[in-house]
């Protein structure tokens, strides 16, 4: 980004000399006055220079450097120091990929990534670093392939928050000596080859399906096993295991259109006058509910 020299400051000088020009030349009556003072008047309204509030500039005199512009407007010697660059300070994002990159155990991916980061110290950034824009995405792509190659793809996918935070520590440490911060680097995707995508899909889907049927075991164990404690007091207690058929039967009746089967032993174990006679009561209780 150039700075331009065209600001307010300028035209008022410019302004201004050119007025002084115009009333030498009514004064004296000589053109070389004001011409010398049109070409004063120019050279210093080039002299002022604009920087806004998130840049820095690099001031060089001649050739060598002098210091940091800062935000307002300043004044240099024109043909005597220029501006080698101005600096935006504020955090910017830099997208950056590897592309078919392999991991530890061999699979081939495609990641996309971004970087934010920003300029702490402009000097560094302009005399030390040739495109430090350029520089800092090259150094975050290689450093993306690098640790790829050392990540198994399973962390990739499930453990990317450390993954982010182990890029962050190495791309920081090398933008560092340039004068830049990394503030956080961030995975937005991991894409792998179709095939493998489909296997991987198809174990998950049979390792849901085992976890399903090992619950259901367990389930069934669980049931099986307060079944026999219920048995265990039912044998001690005929009266209460033929309270709890009787219940079961008239639970079973008294819906209309329901059919009740039970085994014969336990046909045996209940008491005929006692089932025919809750029989008998819940067919007259459904008869007087119709009518």
């Amino acid at each position: 980004m150039k700075n331009s020299s065209l600001n307010f400051i300028t035209f008022v000088v410019l302004s201004a000399f050119i007025a002084v020009a115009f009333l030498i030349l009514f004064i004296t009556r000589n053109p070389i006055w004001s011409l010398i003072t049109l070409l004063v008047g120019t050279y210093a309204a080039a002299s002022p220079r604009l920087i806004r509030e998130w840049e820095r500039s690099i001031m060089l005199r001649l050739g060598r450097y002098k210091r940091v512009l800062k935000p307002g407007i300043v004044w240099v010697l024109p043909g005597i120091d220029s501006i080698a660059a101005v600096v935006d300070m504020r955090i910017r994002a830099t997208p950056f990929t590897a592309e078919k990159t392999l991991t530890k155990d061999t699979v081939p991916v495609n990641v996309d990534a971004v970087l934010f980061w920003v300029v702490t110290d402009a000097k560094k950034a302009i005399l030390e670093v040739e495109g430090y824009r350029e520089t800092i995405s090259w150094a975050a792509q290689t450093t993306l392939r690098d640790v790829i190659g050392q990540t198994e793809l399973v962390r990739m996918i499930s453990d990317r928050k450390n993954l982010d935070e182990e890029l962050l520590a190495i791309i920081d440490a090398k933008t560092s000596e340039w004068g830049i911060t990394v503030q956080s680097v961030e995975i937005r995707d991991v894409r792998i080859p179709g095939a493998l995508e489909d296997a991987m899909s198809r174990k998950a889907q049979a390792d849901r399906e085992k976890q399903a049927r090992i619950k259901l075991a367990e389930s069934e164990h669980q049931v099986a096993e307060e079944m026999q404690k219920a048995a265990s007091i039912y044998s001690d207690n005929n009266l209460a295991f033929q309270l709890r058929a009787m219940n079961m039967t008239y639970e079973s009746i008294k819906e209309k259109g329901a059919l009740m089967v039970l085994p014969a032993s336990m046909v045996d174990s209940v008491s005929a006058a006692g089932t025919l006679g809750l029989a008998s009561t819940a067919f007259e209780y459904k008869e007087g509910k119709t009518a």
